[in-house]
């Protein structure tokens, strides 16, 4: 099983919920070679409940998963901490729900919770915990008390950090990991689709249950794959997010746009609502 641990439903958090967004990365997700991804959206995203709702309805349980058209599907969420820093929590689908409703009222810039008291709130519920892209200017997950980073269950190799410098990205990771006695699994980061596959963790066999893949992740069946292409992919993708986004902003519909549907703008721009000057005659010039 290939399953990539850090994934994103929308282009960005900002932007409002697209069912055929989602839709197209899933179909993505398993053209680029995965059977699996931990569905790890931002929790304070908007329309998160929407989404997973949206999954829920066109998908089938099994087990602790969501199979959306073949891909398999662990719900999951990622959480700004106070110190800085983004924790992923992955589990079943009504226990994502609750833990996001139940972090409402700290969605916000400066009402994030500290480190040790979203750990306590995890902790009442199945969920696996990790620390995503630890090294990633901004965050401060490395400088919490050892006493509190061994809650976690696992770090995240991230595709966007490998992207940038490999070795860097693997050897402070892994020496981080090392010194809590944690396992390491890998995951891309994707907002856009090119993303996907530039790292995968492979597992030696499919499981569809949050415990299992715990199990399996404390057992060390697993490698972690890294695509030749990465920094391209990961290039690529930022390239398009901002080129989409830039589409939003103008008032135009990215999803569309790039599913091939419509030109960008359903209406004229405002610039071709003007009207078009007289040709100049010659004795003018």
């Amino acid at each position: 099983m290939y399953l990539d641990f850090h994934t994103h439903g929308k282009l960005t958090k900002k932007l409002p919920f697209s069912e055929d967004y989602t839709h197209w990365l899933f179909s993505e997700a398993r053209s680029a070679g995965l059977d699996a991804l931990c569905l790890t959206e931002h929790f304070n995203t908007l329309g998160f409940e929407a989404l997973y709702h949206y999954i829920a309805a066109h998908a089938q349980p099994d087990g602790d998963t969501l199979l959306f058209d073949g891909l398999r599907i662990f719900p999951g969420m990622e959480t700004d901490i106070a110190e800085g820093g983004h924790i992923l929590s992955i589990g079943p689908l009504e226990a994502i729900l609750e833990l996001n409703r139940r972090l409402e009222p700290h969605k916000e810039k400066g009402t994030f919770l500290p480190f040790s008291q979203l750990m306590d709130l995890f902790e009442q519920y199945p969920v696996l915990v990790g620390g995503a892209h630890p090294f990633r200017a901004g965050g401060n997950i490395p400088l919490l008390p050892d006493q509190q980073l061994r809650r976690l269950h696992f770090f995240d190799l991230n595709g966007k950090d490998v992207a940038e410098n490999r070795q860097q990205a693997e050897t402070l990771t892994r020496a981080l990991a090392a010194r809590l006695h944690k396992p390491v699994v890998s995951g891309s980061d994707t907002h856009q689709a090119a993303q996907y596959g530039c790292i995968r963790t492979r597992f030696d066999q499919t499981v569809n249950r949050v415990e299992a893949l715990a199990e399996e992740i404390r057992q060390g069946r697993y490698d972690i794959v890294v695509s030749p292409q990465a920094a391209f992919q990961v290039k690529t993708a930022a390239l398009l997010k901002r080129a989409l986004k830039e589409i939003h902003a103008l008032g135009g519909d990215y999803v569309p746009v790039l599913l091939g549907r419509s030109s960008v703008f359903s209406a004229p721009c405002p610039a071709e609502k003007k009207s078009v000057p007289q040709e100049t005659s010659s004795t003018a010039l």
